[in-house]
C-alpha cells in the first residue's frame, strides 16, 4: 500500500562517532509502528483456526486510529504470528476492512512475554482493549546494566 510517505522518504542518513554511515533514521516526528493484528486490531483467532480469519471483526478504533497516523505520515507495519500460508487471507481482510499499511512481516514467535532487543531507539505499549492516542507516562523497565 501506498502513502504520501514511503518509508524510504522518511529516513535520514545516520553516522557514528567514526563518521561511518551506520542505519539510517526515521525522522523525527515520524513513527515506525509494529502492530499485532489478532487480538490487536480485531479479535484474536489462533492460527490453528485460519478459516476465521477471512471474517475476523476489526475493531473500530484500531482501523480509525491506524488510518489516521498512516494519514500523518507515519509508517505503519504489521507483525504478526500468522504464517505465510496466511498471507492471502491476512492481506484480503485487511484490504476489504481499509487498513492503510505499508508491509507486513509474519512469523513473529507465538506466545507472548516479548522482550525486543535492538540499537534503535523502542518502545512498547500493550494493547489493552481500546486504541486511543498514546499518552506519555514514566514506568519502571528492563535495560541493559550499563
Amino acid at each position: 500500500m501506498t502513502s504520501s510517505t514511503t518509508n524510504s522518504e522518511a529516513l535520514q542518513d545516520a553516522f557514528g562517532e567514526d563518521g561511518q554511515r551506520i542505519s539510517p533514521k526515521l525522522l523525527p516526528h515520524l513513527k515506525n509502528y509494529l502492530i499485532d493484528i489478532d487480538g490487536t486490531i480485531c479479535e484474536d483467532i489462533p492460527n490453528e483456526e485460519p478459516e476465521r480469519m477471512a471474517t475476523a471483526q476489526p475493531y473500530p478504533d484500531a482501523l480509525e486510529t491506524l488510518n489516521r497516523w498512516y494519514e500523518e505520515g507515519h509508517i505503519i507495519f504489521f507483525f504478526t504470528s500468522r504464517t505465510e500460508e496466511h498471507r492471502p487471507v491476512t492481506e484480503d481482510w485487511l484490504k476489504t476492512v481499509g487498513f492503510k499499511y505499508h508491509g507486513i512481516v509474519f512469523g513473529k514467535p507465538r506466545g507472548g512475554n516479548y522482550h525486543w532487543i535492538d540499537n534503535h531507539i523502542v518502545r512498547a505499549t500493550r494493547f489493552k482493549g481500546k486504541f486511543t492516542d498514546l499518552v506519555t507516562k514514566n514506568h519502571t523497565i528492563e535495560v541493559f546494566s550499563e
